[in-house]
């Protein structure tokens, strides 16, 4: 029997609270479960899904420390989301302001993936199917 039965969250601290829940629902469409303020935290938790599943949880804290930028820094390297077609994905984000990078091709799978950033920083991946 398998110890691990799937992924529950994914966690994001982030440096301006509005300025993220605006980019991962506006922008990236993500869909709001349930978001509470925490007083004695100072701290925001916006939990989201993505098509219904795979929550993600958006904290805000007071003064988070900086993430390392470089892209081979240990730790999460990037949060990728699988879509059923990258151009038309990197076209909705082109049109929301959002900087894509070029659309490659994974030399071991054949499938197109792309990168972009969220507001701080943290590296987002559009993985086609």
């Amino acid at each position: 029997m398998a110890l691990l039965k799937g992924i529950h969250h994914i966690a994001v601290i982030c440096s301006d609270y509005e300025r993220s829940k605006e980019f991962y629902t506006d922008i990236l469409g993500l869909e709001i479960v349930r978001e509470v303020y925490r007083e004695e935290r100072q701290s925001y938790k916006l939990d989201l899904a993505v098509a219904g599943q795979y929550r993600i949880e958006l904290f805000s804290f007071p003064n988070p420390p900086a993430r390392p930028t470089e892209p081979e820094a240990m730790g999460l390297r990037h949060l990728a989301f699988e879509v059923e077609d990258v151009d038309a994905c990197v076209s909705v984000l082109k049109k929301k302001g959002v900087d894509v990078q070029p659309v490659r091709i994974d030399e071991y799978t054949g499938h197109r993936f792309t990168f972009f950033e969220d507001p701080d920083g943290l590296p987002l991946e559009l993985y086609e199917r």
